[in-house]
């Protein structure tokens, strides 16, 4: 397989021709990763219009070598890393350098202007645009990722038992994660019983599961950098008929968002196949999310399958999609895939959970 990032790096300059800038300061870690294949958590890279320099500390001179090959000069720093950035860009013929908005801090955009770095514009988006369409490998990696996540889950479900602590059940499943292959949790792994269920963000925590009610436990995996992003529903008993309604009625809420959803509708008009039918069966307020987000070196990236989005999805883009109902006092349901869009619908990357899981 051709090694994809030197097409990306000659993209990100097309855009950069475009916008008029001389250069871009690269410092979110995924967008650096993107480019060069650098995975340390310290360092910059410097697109010029010919060449691509990646600035980092001692603790990496062996690591960056080896994973950047070609695809970007590396530089070792033993003092201060903005002095030797400025001075790499300082050197490029006219000014308009743009450094990333929103991973740059203040204090490091006034260190570069302190050091005479010419004409500092702040952009976003340059890299974040080229990295929503996905390649088929990016697509691959996703797919492994929802695979790994998939088989750890079904190892844990046993765990999930009246008496068993949110906490218990969570080391469980993240020691599965990791025992297969998981490079990391792109999130914390939320873990939430009875009532806590209801709260669609909710931090796991030592309540414990008590007989017959509904777990939610919303989960990641990375490979290769790429993240899975998957929510299921296990009772810890026998479900009564409270529960199995609405989990039903979330299902086919996302089976009707699976069937319609795909690359060129707006987010909006996708976020509308699953809200349209939780509206119709009376529980609109209770979805109060959006349907989904995208995919990939992070596990909230771009495009956004919203209400507020009323911009066209991206053909080979990978987002998620996740109905959920949240009754305070009683407790929540949601059920989350991850999927490719294409022209033609929507390719499920993951493993569905078609009916309750009751261990």
């Amino acid at each position: 397989m051709t090694d994809p990032r030197e097409a990306r790096q000659a993209r990100l300059r097309e855009r950069l021709r475009a916008e008029s800038l001389a250069g871009l300061l690269v410092t979110h870690q995924p967008n650096i990763r993107y480019l060069t294949g650098f995975t340390g958590s310290s360092g910059a890279v410097l697109v010029l219009p010919g060449e691509t320099i990646l600035v980092t500390d001692f603790r990496y001179e062996t690591q960056a070598p080896d994973e950047v090959g070609h695809h970007a000069r590396v530089e070792i720093v033993r003092a201060d890393l903005w002095e030797r950035v400025a001075r790499f860009a300082s050197r490029t013929r006219g000014e308009g350098w743009g450094f990333e908005s929103e991973s740059t801090t203040v204090a490091t955009a006034r260190k570069l202007a302190d050091q005479g770095l010419p004409g500092l514009r702040p952009v976003g988006g340059l890299v974040e645009d080229l990295r929503v369409r996905k390649s088929q490998g990016e697509v691959d990696a996703i797919r492994a990722a929802a695979d790994l996540a998939a088989d750890a889950f079904a190892a844990t479900v046993p765990a999930v038992r009246p008496g068993a602590s949110e906490a218990e059940i969570a080391a469980v499943l993240e020691g599965e994660l990791r025992r297969r292959g998981s490079e990391w949790h792109p999130f914390p792994t939320i873990v939430a019983s009875g009532p806590r269920s209801a709260l669609p963000h909710a931090n796991t925590g030592r309540r414990v599961v008590r007989p017959n009610e509904g777990v939610l436990l919303d989960f990641g995996a990375q490979v290769d950098g790429y993240c899975a992003d998957l929510t299921r529903v296990v009772v810890a008993g026998t479900a009564d008929d409270r529960l199995r309604m609405v989990f039903e009625l979330v299902r086919d809420a996302q089976a009707q968002a699976l069937e319609g959803l795909r690359a060129g509708l707006t987010g909006k008009e996708g976020d509308a196949l699953a809200r349209s039918l939780i509206e119709q069966r009376g529980f609109g307020e209770a979805f109060g999310h959006s349907l989904g987000h995208g995919l990939g070196l992070e596990v909230h990236e771009a495009p956004r399958v919203s209400r507020t989005n009323e911009k066209p999805l991206p053909e080979d883009s990978v987002v998620t999609v996740e109905p959920g109902v949240y009754l305070p006092g009683w407790g929540g349901i949601r059920l989350e895939d991850d999927v490719r869009l294409t022209a033609q619908g929507a390719e499920l990357l993951s493993r569905r959970q078609i009916g309750l899981i009751q261990p």
